[in-house]
């Protein structure tokens, strides 16, 4: 039988998260201070979250500056669009290393956890040369095919190992009753990787809808940045407008904030059980 804790263990443990919570929440809530804060005062040293006079003057002018939704339309595109591969070739690789014997097997799944022990800054010569052999310099296709290549190793594997956790007996008994492997993936396995997949698309629409480094080097012309690109551009030699600088990081972050709100319930099923087989 467990042993309950100590009162005063319990007590250090919750200090100790409270203080590892505020000081996580406090600069996210110094950047909406700043948002919220008049023209002539944005250089303010008060500690108020609340500022004097506080307004949303910085969030009227960023939407009335047709360029932010520009930015915000093409994130959405390129994002959106990586997310949609990542899922599909994720799950259907994940499926074939989990299921299947096949000659290469073995080396396939320590070249793609090979290719996570590299920082992706690393890698960002070797595809660069390789998008601008194939023409993609300054395209959405460029840069959607370096997001779904970075992104897409850690997503087999985290597919491969929820795989694992399903009995091959829930695919055999559907062939047998009629089904076709292809409809044995669709009808039977795929729904039941419902939390891997939630992790898979929420990885791989984060690892492209706040990259900047691999779209600074592909994205020239201004028409076609994203939202982090954008955003370098209320920032100049002379100046930094740090009130719209400030609002459009809270903007950039809510979609985030609220898949993580809206799957967190498949979070903790998605990254628990792919990591152990019974």
């Amino acid at each position: 039988m467990r042993r309950k804790d100590s009162p005063i263990k319990l007590a250090i443990i919750y200090i100790f998260l409270s203080v590892f919570t505020l000081a996580t929440l406090y600069p996210v809530l110094r950047v909406i201070t700043i948002s919220l804060r008049p023209g002539d005062r944005l250089l303010s040293t008060s500690l108020a979250i609340i500022p004097d006079g506080a307004t949303f003057e910085s969030y009227r002018r960023l939407f009335a500056d047709g360029r932010f939704l520009h930015w915000l339309l093409n994130s959405v595109i390129v994002s959106v669009t990586v997310t949609i591969t990542g899922v599909i070739l994720a799950s259907m690789s994940g499926y074939i290393f989990s299921k299947y014997k096949f000659v290469g097997k073995k080396f396939g799944m320590t070249a793609l956890l090979t290719t996570q022990m590299f920082p992706a800054t690393m890698l960002l010569l070797p595809m660069f040369i390789m998008i601008s052999k194939l023409g993609l310099i300054n395209s959405y296709l460029g840069l959607i095919v370096v997001y779904s290549a970075t992104a897409l190793p850690f997503c087999v594997w985290q597919m491969k190992g929820y795989y694992d956790t399903i009995p091959n007996s829930l695919q055999e008994a559907a062939i047998i009753d009629g089904c076709s492997q292809f409809q044995a993936f669709y009808r039977i396995i795929l729904p039941l990787a419902a939390p891997a997949l939630v992790i898979t698309a929420l990885f791989s629409f984060m690892a492209s809808w706040s990259e900047y480094i691999v779209a600074a080097q592909i994205l020239q012309d201004q028409g076609m940045f994203t939202l982090p690109l954008g955003l370098k551009q209320f920032q100049s030699n002379m100046s930094t407008e740090w009130g719209m600088y400030a609002a459009a990081s809270v903007i950039v972050s809510i979609p985030v904030v609220v898949l993580f709100i809206v799957l967190s319930r498949w979070l903790v099923s998605g990254l628990t059980l792919g990591s152990v087989k019974e």
